[in-house]
């Protein structure tokens, strides 16, 4: 189970992975010590599942994301095809869904000549057969950041 504190501390990773457990503790006015022994639990419990540093695109080149919907050929259930295109670089998400396209992927390139190439790329995965792809014009928000404070109730992990 996670309670409130652990929430607190959540919230404080979310925002900025590199604060340290020191400053943590002395936000929450709790022992470093403390604060570690929680954190490892989380981790052990798989409610942290990792900590990732956010490059800036656009600083590296890669100025066009794009959303493409993918239809496929394959088995009700399969995720083999998602599994294929979440190994193409230029991927970064890859979601499986239901309805008419089995599933939404967001990628970044350089530029459409990079992007025609990444469709090739998709192309060559067996079982896919059409695909619907969307430009993004600017990004309004972008956040693997989760409402912690929204959840009323303790959670059980």
């Amino acid at each position: 189970m996670i309670d409130m504190k652990d929430k607190e501390i959540l919230n404080m990773l979310q925002n900025n992975c590199r604060i340290s457990n020191a400053e943590i503790a002395r936000r929450m006015n709790m022992a470093p010590s403390a604060i570690l022994e929680r954190v490892r639990k989380l981790e052990k419990k798989g409610i942290i599942r990792g900590y990732e540093l956010r490059v800036d695109p656009k600083a590296l080149g890669l100025s066009l994301a794009v959303i493409t919907l993918v239809k496929t050929e394959e088995n009700v259930g399969s995720t083999r095809i998602g599994r294929d295109l979440a190994g193409i670089p230029e991927i970064q998400e890859v979601y499986f869904t239901a309805g008419e396209y089995s599933y939404m992927v967001k990628a970044r390139v350089a530029d459409t000549d990079a992007l025609t190439g990444l469709l090739k790329k998709m192309g060559e995965v067996p079982g896919i057969r059409d695909t619907r792809t969307t430009f993004v014009l600017d990004t309004i928000k972008e956040t693997a950041g989760l409402d912690l404070y929204s959840l009323t109730q303790e959670v059980k992990k």
